[in-house]
């Protein structure tokens, strides 16, 4: 699939737009007064693969914060970018704490909450004019739920006009691309370069997604940031996200993602980094961690035993995926097969880098194991998944290093 032309965004070490990896970005759920929580928070979702983490600054106790979370991961050696995510006050916030302004990489600014009132567009300047002094990105973020009434309202008043009527869903949509454009091109004039600014239109439903990138990428050259303004928990915000992700990715649109899940309770904020990842990784867009194939199970595997060896395998994957990142070339193109029975169990496992075949039922209690293909060894016991492992290590070592002879 072909990427659209658009304009290539630098913020800090990662790159937004053109021909630059799909980036993927997340944001904390802490209070960000709280600056130790919320640097942990941020550690861990950059751990996670997040590779732009946003933070809410929305009072002075958080805006004097930022410059602090910095601090500290920089000190835990996690230099991933932090975005500042301003909406009412960000103009005085980013005025009484220069420190914040600088130590932030790029400035998420929604026109529709910052530009209100008598004195909105002072403000929406004054934080342009910040982001130029301090050569920060920006991302003019419209909304749904938050879009600027007065731009929807002078539609709606044109569209009366016309003669041509349009629905009032359609004027809506159209609205959001307006308010986007229109701020986007304020921004050029007040001093922004056009490499320094991204593009979001969010909404909560899958069609309206669709319909308002494909018209907005098909209206300028920014680099757009995607996703679902509320997706939703669990199940239906992966599924709602990836049906309306996917098909705009598909067809080229889009530079960077958030997966906005509502979190479980007492759930991992992480799990918005992973649906991200395994949505490029499933579409063959990128890859971050060696993918597991197992077969969803029938009447023929009574036994859970492969159930619970692709479970800990995908969970020890992911757990040394940090470290392995660092010193094994490729490691995440690697591919694995974990199957249930002798039906499909060692044709998929030959075609894996290594795979296994568990015994289904009234299969002789033994597993083969395939390495590129070919027979390699058999195991059967308590211990499989340790060996199993071990046989995966093994195999990592000898195939990524980036050094075979060290």
């Amino acid at each position: 699939m072909n990427r659209r032309l658009t304009h290539t965004v630098q913020i800090d070490s990662v790159r937004i737009g053109s021909d630059a990896p799909i980036v993927i970005q997340s944001m904390t759920n802490t209070n960000t007064a709280d600056a130790q929580s919320t640097a942990n928070q941020v550690k861990a979702l950059a751990d996670a693969g997040s590779e732009l983490v946003r933070i809410t600054v929305n009072t002075t106790d958080a805006a004097s914060a930022v410059p602090e979370i910095r601090q500290r991961l920089d000190d835990m050696g996690c230099y991933v970018p932090l975005i500042g995510d301003f909406h009412f006050n960000g103009d005085r916030l980013l005025k009484e704490f220069p420190d914040c302004a600088k130590a932030l990489a790029k400035y998420r600014i929604n026109p529709g909450n910052v530009a209100k009132g008598v004195n909105g567009d002072d403000k929406f300047a004054f934080m342009i004019h910040t982001a130029c002094e301090n050569n920060k990105a920006v991302r003019i973020g419209v909304n749904w739920g938050s879009l600027d009434q007065t731009v929807a309202k002078r539609l709606m008043d044109e569209n009366k006009k016309s003669g041509n009527l349009k629905t009032p869903n359609e004027i809506m949509r159209e609205a959001l691309i307006v308010s986007a454009l229109e701020s986007a091109q304020k921004a050029i004039e007040l001093g922004q370069p056009e490499n320094k600014i991204i593009l979001s239109c969010k909404v909560s439903h899958v069609q309206d997604l669709i319909a308002v990138y494909r018209d907005l990428a098909s209206r300028c050259r920014f680099p757009l940031h995607l996703g679902l303004t509320e997706a939703g928990m669990g199940s239906k915000g992966i599924v709602a996200s990836t049906a309306a992700l996917a098909v705009l990715l598909q067809e080229g649109i889009g530079d960077t993602i958030r997966i906005s899940l509502t979190p479980e309770p007492n759930g991992t904020r992480t799990q918005e980094v992973i649906v991200a990842q395994e949505l490029l990784q499933s579409m063959g867009l990128r890859a971050f961690m060696p993918q597991v194939t197992a077969c969803p199970g029938c009447g023929r595997t009574s036994s859970t035993v492969f159930q619970q060896l692709a479970q800990t395998i995908t969970q020890q994957l992911r757990e040394k995926m940090p470290q392995w990142r660092k010193i094994y070339h490729g490691v995440e193109n690697m591919n694995i097969a974990v199957m249930g029975c002798v039906v499909n169990g060692p044709g998929e496992s030959k075609l894996a880098n290594i795979g296994i075949s568990l015994p289904g039922t009234g299969e002789k209690p033994v597993a083969p194991v395939y390495i590129d293909g070919q027979h390699a060894t058999t195991l059967k016991g308590e211990h499989l998944a340790e060996e199993f492992m071990s046989i995966v290590e093994d195999y990592v070592q000898k195939h990524y290093a980036y050094n075979k002879e060290m």
